[in-house]
């Protein structure tokens, strides 16, 4: 097959935000690639596995992996995750995949999987895999997350799946040469699931020859999926790339809910700041090493949903408008504050968690987009999508003027380059701050942006005098609008717009 013609890293898009395209298919992704996510801004994709899988009526079937050197998925073919690859770098857009390789699927198969191989978790027989490649059959308890069994963690089965030996030569030179095929075919980053269920030094070893650089000349964006526990933490994983700051949604839902008598006003110290370094009361992981999002597909779901905040009124609960608003308001508050490489997740809408992604395209007949229907689009959420610009526009700066109204209301700049405020109480706030902004007209990317000839806005606009201080008044939580105001430098009215180099973290 003809693989991509290398893109330049300088015609990426900065790689501030990336956005997890849960379930949607190859060619739905490269047509949202060209018409929203590039012009939008957006650096990277992060894909769902592209691996043959086994066959099942569940969202997870992705996560059965049975035949790692065909590219067949539920997503799509071979040839069309090129030709998506191919198409959003196109549009200014990197391709990170989502990549297991801890375990195999149960049950078993002939000719039913997504490629049509066949496979046997009985006798642990797959292509390429056979008996002596797994660990032997134990399975993974709750009492076994300590410190003391941790290698029941990294040895035995997680949820009855077969668990590879990730340690032998014959298992990591085959996950090297799944993961070289997709750098070669254009893929700029790598998500690597269940990492804490892999000791360190396996997946040290698997990487060990695998091309570190992409096509485009960046270096490749590798980061781990570590759910902490008492056996483990996200230190012990740094070696080999950045991890999935769990911390970061639990602390996340505890704010925005008031968990706990917890409330935004904590943020620098449950967090740290720029300048006072990180880690915070919670722990917090360096923020070059952190991948951070307020959801993604596991912890919106079943046992893991309590524990983050979700956009409730899509997954099968009553309708919640504040819990609505909240959720917004958070990825305003993650793409505003300066920690890590920032995540938006987008899936589907379900009534219940084993629920598989909807037949239908994303798109109607004539590719009008069908938003909040059977697709969520919360990447195209005007809150959410103006601010991968905000996060763009002040990278590099700091975190000054931070202020709060009640606990649960918070303003800060981003140093000369942008300004924030959030209110997630039900009382209106009204108050004056200063923004750090030079003198002009801005428009607030809550709800709006600059028109094409860049002479005003096409939802609200501030102006900011002379001193830099500025009255606004922000609606309730509980309220039709999203309360939070955001002006940054690129969104001035008349100016003209810069563009961050900033490279993948």
């Amino acid at each position: 097959m003809a693989f991509s013609t290398p893109a330049a890293a300088a015609d990426f898009n900065p790689a501030d935000t990336s956005v997890q395209m849960f379930r949607w298919k190859w060619n739905d992704i490269a047509r949202e690639c060209t018409n929203w996510l590039g012009p939008q801004g957006y650096g990277a994709v992060q894909i769902s596995p592209p691996h043959a899988s086994r066959k099942l009526d569940f969202w997870y079937d992705v996560y059965q992996a049975v035949n790692y050197t065909r590219l067949d998925s539920r997503m799509g073919t071979e040839a069309e995750l090129q030709a998506m690859i191919n198409t959003c770098h196109a549009a200014k857009v990197r391709i990170y995949a989502d990549v297991v390789v801890n375990q195999m699927a149960d049950g078993a198969g002939t000719g039913t999987a997504t490629d049509g191989s066949s496979w046997n978790a009985a006798t642990q027989s797959y292509p390429h895999f056979s008996a002596p490649d797994f660990h032997a059959a134990c399975v993974i308890q709750g009492g076994d997350y300590s410190l003391a069994d941790r290698t029941k963690v990294t040895s035995c089965r997680l949820n009855n799946l077969p668990d590879l030996n990730t340690g032998a030569s014959y298992v990591q030179g085959q996950i090297r040469n799944y993961l070289n095929k997709l750098v070669a075919m254009g893929v700029d980053g790598v998500r690597l699931d269940a990492a804490k269920h892999m000791a360190p030094g396996d997946i040290a070893g698997f990487l060990n020859g695998v091309s570190r650089t992409t096509k485009a000349g960046e270096p490749l964006w590798f980061t781990q999926e570590v759910i902490p526990d008492s056996g483990v933490k996200a230190n012990a994983y740094l070696a080999t790339g950045s991890v999935n700051e769990f911390h970061y949604v639990y602390a996340m839902k505890e704010m925005f809910q008031n968990v706990n008598g917890a409330a935004i006003a904590d943020l620098p110290r449950f967090m740290g700041s720029p300048g006072a370094g990180w880690g915070g009361t919670w722990g917090f992981i360096p923020s070059d090493k952190a991948t951070v999002f307020i959801n993604n597909w596991d912890s919106e779901r079943g046992e893991h949903a309590p524990s983050s905040l979700v956009a409730s009124n899509f997954t099968g609960v009553p309708n919640d408008t504040q819990g609505t608003k909240r959720y917004q308001l958070a990825n305003v508050l993650m793409l505003a504050w300066p920690y890590g490489a920032a995540q938006v997740h987008s899936g589907f809408r379900f009534t219940r968690n084993e629920q598989p992604p909807p037949a239908a395209s994303p798109f109607d007949a004539n590719g009008k987009p069908l938003i909040n229907q059977a697709w969520d689009f919360i990447h195209r959420w005007p809150e959410i999508s103006n601010m991968v610009g905000f996060r763009a526009a002040t990278s590099g700066q700091g975190v000054d003027n931070f202020v709060t109204g009640t606990r649960n209301q918070i303003a800060f700049s981003r140093g000369n380059k942008g300004f924030v405020a959030i209110n997630n109480d039900p009382a209106t706030w009204t108050t004056t701050h200063a923004t750090g902004l030079p003198p002009g007209t801005y428009c607030n990317v809550i709800n709006g942006q600059l028109n094409a000839a860049k002479t005003g806005c096409s939802g609200d606009a501030v102006v900011v005098p002379a001193n830099g201080v500025i009255k606004f008044t922000l609606g309730s939580v509980n309220g039709a609008t999203v309360p939070a105001l955001a002006l940054h430098a690129n969104q001035k009215v008349g100016a003209s717009t810069s563009r961050s180099t900033n490279g993948a973290n």
